[in-house]
Order: structure tokens, then C-alpha cells, then sequence
């Protein structure tokens, strides 16, 4: 009879430490709704975390955090929409304000994405003239073109822009330089991205009131200075290049909240199917 007794008041004594673990769980988890219904999501995730941190066992109570966890990444991910729409609407007023203040070049025929230019820089009005040439593409990547018109090839794949004061900045050898001739002109042309052109535009740029000179740097060196426009051109079309990047990294966050979103409410339809079944 005393072995019995012994079971019987061990068994009493689980039962009322799972009962308790229970409701201490079932706390946390009433807490972690309240979070939620105030909006206060990062508070609610935190609680339904330390449940299954704290109380393991409490098998209903972490069915339920992950049901309202589904809950909570929904009204997140559905937040980040609105903010992100609200922000991508303020851009594209930003860009319309400035865009007509460009030349676009895309030939659709066989070009995805375009690339904008300061009018002044287009093609057609800078024949047979070496200079700088500054331009952004339709998602903002910036690049700056090396372009040199004369007699003889100077197989030039690098340059180098001084101020008055003797800073400078220079870009290494470009990845994509290519030569040709028209009539006996000698045309060579060198591209560099932006990140990858030692800062070239970031320095045309900040000192676009001063008179800078340019080397090209190849076989033989060819020196000339910038044109007014070109520096500003350099200023112009980096700050549109800023707008375009912003909305090309808004729009990808959106297209990421989305898929989030789409992936919680398939759990959450699969959950719903799974308690309807389960009910019959």
C-alpha cells in the first residue's frame, strides 16, 4: 500500500508541475498576443521565443506561438509594404522632377536598360573631341567613359584627374577599352563603373568649379582640361544615379516582402486546412 501511496504521489506531483508549466507558457503566450494587438511585433516575437526557450514541454502553448508568430511576420511584412510604397512614391516624384533635365539612350530593339546622359554629352555633339563622358543606366549604376579623338593611337587605358591644388584622383586600368578609326580618326574608348574607378566621378564631381586637367594614360600620355559642362555633367548625373539606385533597392525589398508574404499566408492556409481536417 505504501508503494502505491509513493506512485500515486509522484504522479500527482508531474501532473501539477506540467499543469503549472502549462499555464506559465499559456502567460507568456497571452502576453505575446497583447504585444501583438499593440503593434508592438519585435515584443511579440521575443515572448513567443522564450516559450519554447522556457518551457519545451508546453507542446500547446508552442503550437499556438507558432500559429500567432505567423500572425505577427504577416502584419510585419504587410508594415514594410505600406513604408516601402510610401517611400518608392516619394522617389519617383524625386526622379520625375529631375529626369527631363537628361537625355535617355535605349534602343529597345536590343536594349533592356537604357542609360541617361547630361544632354550636353551626347555623341552628336562631341565629335572628334576627347573628354570625359559621365552616365547612370535605368537602375542607377553609374560608369564613367574615357573617350579619346586623335591622329595616332595613344592605347590609353587609364586616366587621371588633377585640381588646381594638386590632389587628384586616378582610375586604374579599365576592364572594357576598346580602338577603332573613322576616316583616319583614331577613337579609343575605356570604361569604368563606379567602385571601380579610383573615385574618378566622385572627385569630377566635388570639384566641378574648378579647372581640372585630365591625362590619358596608355603608350603615350595625352593631357587636356575639362570643359564646364563636362564637370557638371559629372555632378548631375551622379546625383541622378543616387535617385535611380534608391528606387531600384526599394523596389527589391518590396518584391522581397511580397514573397514573404506569400510564403506566410501558404503556412498559414496549409494550418487552417490542417485544424479543419483534424476537427471532423
Amino acid at each position: 500500500m505504501r508503494k502505491k501511496a509513493l506512485i500515486t504521489a509522484c504522479l500527482c506531483i508531474i501532473l501539477a508541475a506540467c499543469e503549472n508549466v502549462e499555464k506559465k507558457a499559456e502567460a507568456k503566450l497571452a502576453e505575446a498576443r497583447a504585444a501583438y494587438e499593440a503593434g508592438r511585433y519585435s515584443e511579440a516575437k521575443i515572448q513567443i521565443d522564450s516559450i519554447k526557450i522556457l518551457y519545451p514541454k508546453a507542446f500547446d502553448a508552442r503550437r499556438q506561438g507558432i500559429y500567432l508568430m505567423q500572425e505577427v511576420e504577416l502584419k510585419e511584412q504587410q508594415q514594410t509594404v505600406a513604408y516601402l510604397d510610401s517611400l518608392l512614391a516619394e522617389k519617383q516624384k524625386e526622379l520625375e522632377a529631375v529626369k527631363g533635365h537628361f537625355v535617355l539612350e535605349k534602343d529597345t530593339a536590343y536594349q533592356r536598360i537604357g542609360h541617361y546622359l547630361a544632354p550636353a554629352q551626347v555623341i552628336e555633339r562631341n565629335l572628334h573631341r576627347s573628354y570625359l563622358r559621365f552616365q547612370t543606366d535605368e537602375t542607377g549604376v553609374l560608369s564613367l567613359t574615357s573617350i579619346y579623338c586623335g591622329a595616332k593611337n595613344i592605347h590609353h587605358t587609364a586616366v587621371k584627374v588633377t585640381a588646381p591644388d594638386g590632389t587628384f584622383a586616378e582610375t586604374p586600368s579599365s576592364r572594357d577599352s576598346y580602338e577603332t578609326t573613322d576616316l583616319g580618326e583614331h577613337i579609343e574608348k575605356a570604361d569604368y563603373k563606379a567602385g571601380e574607378d579610383g573615385d574618378v566621378i566622385g572627385f569630377v564631381a566635388a570639384n566641378k568649379d574648378k579647372n581640372l586637367r585630365v591625362e590619358y594614360k596608355g603608350d603615350q600620355t595625352y593631357t587636356t582640361h575639362m570643359m564646364p559642362a563636362d564637370r557638371q555633367a559629372a555632378a548631375d548625373v551622379r546625383q541622378l544615379s543616387a535617385i535611380l539606385s534608391s528606387i531600384t533597392e526599394i523596389r527589391k525589398n518590396l518584391e522581397e516582402a511580397h514573397q514573404r508574404i506569400a510564403f506566410v499566408q501558404k503556412k498559414m492556409s496549409e494550418r487552417k486546412k490542417q485544424d479543419e481536417e483534424a476537427s471532423r
